[in-house]
């Protein structure tokens, strides 16, 4: 099963489409999405417009893939549970964001294993064609002593 999710702040009509489209030609897949609130309704899966965390935590852990905006919370999530995440930004001068923080966090997440990351309708196309061959790649949900060396460093820094 693929879930989809868009968040909860703004809807992502273009994002929900797609997968529409993407659905009507591959109905063996089972999609299921917290779409938001939205004008567009899906006709070829399952959506509700929002889940509580139960129905959330319930849905994510069922899903063998997550298609999700690149919201943080989301991916991390993903990645914990070494679940592959296919990320498609919001895109403000489209209207679907204040700003384009989404653009430059899929910037920063290009090439990190178990992440997926689609700018263009097309490439999602493309990797929702092939989800077979996407894999996930677990991360722990604690900070590297690396990370904890650094921070502790430029606090100390006079």
């Amino acid at each position: 099963m693929i879930f989809l999710t868009v968040g909860t702040q703004l809807p992502f009509d273009r994002l929900v489409r797609l997968i529409d489209r993407w659905a009507e030609r591959n109905p063996q897949v089972k999609v299921f999405a917290q779409i938001g609130d939205t004008d567009y309704q899906p006709r070829h899966f399952e959506s509700c417009t929002f889940l509580d965390g139960e129905a959330y935590a319930s849905a994510f852990k069922k899903a063998e893939f997550i298609i999700a905006h690149a919201g943080m919370g989301t991916i991390l999530s993903a990645l914990m549970a070494a679940k592959p995440v296919v990320v498609f930004p919001r895109v403000a001068a489209l209207g679907e964001h204040r700003n384009e923080h989404q653009l430059a966090t899929c910037r920063k997440l290009e090439g990190l294993k178990g992440c997926y990351i689609a700018y263009e309708d097309e490439q999602l196309l493309t990797l929702l064609d092939n989800l077979q061959g996407l894999e996930g790649e677990q991360i722990s949900p604690y900070a590297s002593d690396q990370l904890i060396d650094a921070i502790d460093n430029f606090i100390r820094q006079p």
